[in-house]
C-alpha cells in the first residue's frame, strides 16, 4: 500500500515515533524504490519552502517530508503546512513528527480536520506497559516471552526501549524464539547485578561506600552513565511517590494508585526511612542536575554521578 500523504505523529517516545517515520517511508519506497526522503526541521524550513519541494518536478519521482519538532513551527509556517494540507500533493507523504503537549496545538488540530493519519507514540512510564511493550517487541522479532520472564528483563536490562529493543532482538536470536525466565537470567544476570539500579539502592538507603563501589563496577563493565543518572531519578522519584501516598491506602489500591507493583511499594517504603520531604526535594534536584551534566554539561560523567550520589545519600540523613 501507497504511503498515507499525511501522517501526523504525536508524543515523545522517540524509539515509537522514528519507527513510526521509518513505516511511512518503507511504505513510500515500496510503491516508488526511488522515493526521496528529506528531513525538515522549524530551523531550515523557511517560508516558501514547503510549496516548493511539494510543487511537481521534471524529473517525477516521490518525496517523503519528514517534518520534526513540528510542535516549535511558528504561526506563519503552521498556517503554511495547513494550507498544504488541505491539497496535498500526489506524490508527497507529508510527516510531522510532533512532541504532544499544548505547545503547537494548531498544527495538531489542523492536521488531524485535514484528515492526517494520526500515530501516537506517548512515553511509557508505568510497568506493566514496559512488561508489554517487550512481549510485543519479542513478538515483533518472531518469538515469544511470557509476563514474568518480561518482567525479570525488565528488572535487568532497564526502562530505556532502545536497550529493551535490542536485548529483544538479542534474545530471540540467541534462544531460538521461545524466551524464558531462565533464559533472561543466563543471558542477562550479570548486566542486572551492575546495572545502575544496584547503584540507585544502595544511593537511596544511604549506604555512600556501597553505592560508590557499585558505581565504579558498572561504569567499568560498561554500564552507560545516562542509565545510572536515569536509574538514580526513578528511584528517588518513587521516595516521593511513596512518601506522598494517600494514608490508609493498601494493597492493590496502592499499587494502582502509585502505578507501581505491590513489590516495589514494599521495597520502596522500606528505603524510606530517613528521608525527610526536604530531602527528598534535595534529591530531586540533585539528579536533575546529573542528568543535564551527564548529557553533555560535563567534561567528566563519572565524577558528576560521584558527586550526585554523595548528595543523595546526604540529603538522606539531612545533612
Amino acid at each position: 500500500m501507497p504511503a498515507d500523504p499525511l501522517t501526523l505523529i504525536v508524543g515523545d517516545e522517540e524509539l515509537l515515533a522514528e519507527r513510526a517515520v521509518g513505516e511511512v517511508i518503507a511504505a513510500a519506497r515500496a510503491d516508488d524504490p526511488e522515493t526521496e526522503v528529506i528531513d525538515l526541521t522549524p530551523e531550515n524550513l523557511e517560508a516558501g519552502r514547503l510549496a516548493e519541494l511539494t510543487s511537481p518536478s521534471l524529473f517525477g519521482g516521490g518525496k517523503v517530508l519528514v517534518l520534526r519538532s513540528a510542535q516549535d513551527l511558528g504561526k506563519e509556517l503552521i498556517a503554511e503546512v495547513l494550507a498544504y494540507a488541505e491539497r496535498p500533493a500526489d506524490d508527497v507523504a507529508l510527516v510531522a513528527v510532533h512532541a504532544g503537549g499544548a505547545k503547537g496545538k494548531a498544527l495538531v488540530d489542523g492536521l488531524s480536520k485535514a484528515g492526517a493519519r494520526k500515530v501516537t507514540c506517548s512515553k511509557i512510564t508505568k510497568p506493566g506497559e514496559r512488561v508489554a511493550f517487550v512481549r510485543a517487541e519479542v513478538r515483533r522479532c518472531g518469538g515469544t516471552i511470557g509476563a514474568e520472564a518480561a518482567r525479570a528483563l525488565v528488572d535487568a536490562v532497564g526502562h530505556d526501549l532502545r536497550e529493551l529493543a535490542a536485548a529483544c532482538s538479542q534474545l530471540v536470536a540467541d534462544t531460538g524464539g521461545k524466551i524464558s525466565e531462565e533464559a533472561v537470567a543466563r543471558y542477562y544476570r550479570g548486566q542486572a547485578e551492575v546495572s545502575g539500579f544496584n547503584v540507585a539502592d544502595s544511593a537511596v538507603e544511604g549506604d555512600l561506600v556501597q553505592a560508590l563501589e557499585k558505581l565504579r563496577w558498572a561504569l567499568a563493565t560498561g554500564v552507560a552513565p545516562v542509565q545510572i543518572t536515569s536509574a538514580l531519578a526513578q528511584g528517588v522519584r518513587a521516595l516521593a511517590k511513596v512518601s506522598g501516598a494517600p494514608r490508609g491506602a493498601r494493597g492493590a489500591a496502592l499499587a494502582k494508585e502509585l502505578g507501581m507493583p505491590p513489590w516495589k511499594i514494599d521495597k520502596t517504603q522500606r528505603q524510606l526511612r530517613g528521608w525527610s520531604a526536604d530531602g527528598i526535594a534535595r534529591a530531586l534536584r540533585v539528579v536533575a542536575d546529573a542528568d543535564a551534566q551527564v548529557k553533555g554539561g560535563a567534561t567528566d560523567p563519572a565524577y558528576a554521578l560521584e558527586k550526585a550520589i554523595a548528595e543523595i545519600t546526604a540529603a538522606r540523613g539531612g545533612r
